[in-house]
């Protein structure tokens, strides 16, 4: 970052928490609330679970304060993408994001955990986990990077969809080209399955899979449906070799300024809004496989015994080279454990 930009971003920084001192006084006690708007940003559609959440979000954001603090959600990257928006909720120019945990692990390298191959046994069993001590043992690193966590939104079950080979055992997967997210994890857990992991723009994906540069993807199921996907692949096959976390951040200087009632407000609110959101998500994903399969896609179901046992040596490798990762695995291990008693 050049001088110039750093400057840039120090003022907008500083006027954004000087508006919140303006709004509430200028004693410690903060104890002048006024009304205040605070920017979401997200990079979903409208009329998607993260939107809807958002709306939901707002709602109970305004009845708990009594109208005093205003949520404005800015869907579609309106306020940049999430790596941008993820900057901006730490500098403090942005108030909350709505990102994927690939993303954090930028800065949170203790998250990197979250990239490895079958880490949970479902979308549920990892959404239970995070609700839960695990959740916060990941929470509890954001403060240190002025980030705060306020709440984990749905996981997200990524599933390979393919153009025209179908994918129903290792085998199948053995040499094909498929956009994968370019984390070590991702990267190394599809290479331990045979696949040919290729560096793609999301963006680029969609026209890709139509002209056969690549042979497929990992997708979320409404998503592959709200990206239309389905137009250009046969087949949908429920690898289900990662979940990916999704977490609700506030920027901490914001926060800070902020009166402790308005405070506990937010966090509730957000609690509530992300088991809206959980069960948005499912409610979708349901929808989703349905017309994936009305749409002629073949809704393809894995045995992944053999895909879990070909990525243990990777699973290995890849956890004892994130900080802590040996007893973050544990402490989610044991998670499962209890959860499944």
């Amino acid at each position: 970052m050049s001088f110039g930009k750093k400057v840039t971003s120090a003022v907008a920084t500083v006027l954004s928490i000087a508006m919140l001192t303006v709004v509430y006084g200028c004693n410690s006690s903060k104890s002048t609330p006024a009304h205040i708007v605070l920017r979401l940003g997200h990079v979903q559609t409208i009329d998607t679970h993260y939107q809807l959440a958002s709306l939901e979000f707002a709602r109970l954001v305004k009845d708990k304060t009594n109208g005093r603090i205003e949520i404005a959600v800015y869907p579609q990257s309106q306020l940049g993408g999430e790596v941008q928006m993820t900057q901006a909720v730490r500098t403090g120019t942005q108030d909350l994001a709505i990102i994927a945990q690939a993303v954090v692990e930028n800065t949170v390298k203790e998250w990197q955990i979250f990239d490895v191959p079958y880490l949970f046994d479902s979308v549920d069993q990892a959404n239970r986990i995070l609700q839960g001590p695990v959740g916060n043992t990941f929470m509890n690193m954001l403060p240190q990077h002025d980030l705060v966590g306020l709440a984990w939104f749905s996981c997200l079950e990524r599933n390979v969809f393919t153009a025209n080979k179908p994918v129903r055992t290792l085998n199948d997967l053995k040499g094909l080209k498929i956009r994968v997210l370019q984390s070590p994890g991702y990267v190394n857990a599809f290479r331990a399955l045979g696949a040919n992991p290729t560096p793609l723009a999301y963006s680029e994906l969609y026209l890709a899979v139509q002209q056969g540069v690549v042979d497929g993807g990992d997708t979320p199921p409404d998503q592959f449906v709200k990206d239309k996907f389905l137009e250009v692949a046969k087949n949908y096959s429920l690898t289900r070799i990662n979940d990916q976390a999704i977490v609700f951040l506030m920027s901490k200087a914001v926060m800070d300024k902020l009166p402790k009632d308005d405070q506990n407000a937010i966090l509730d609110a957000a609690k509530q809004a992300a088991q809206y959101d959980i069960k948005l998500y499912k409610d979708d994903t349901d929808k989703a496989l349905k017309e994936i399969e009305q749409k002629g896609v073949h809704i393809i179901h894995v045995d992944t015994k053999p895909w879990i046992e070909a990525t243990n040596a990777i699973r290995a490798d890849l956890i004892s080279k994130i900080p802590s990762g040996e007893s973050l695995y544990r402490e989610i291990v044991a998670a499962k454990a209890a959860a499944a008693k």
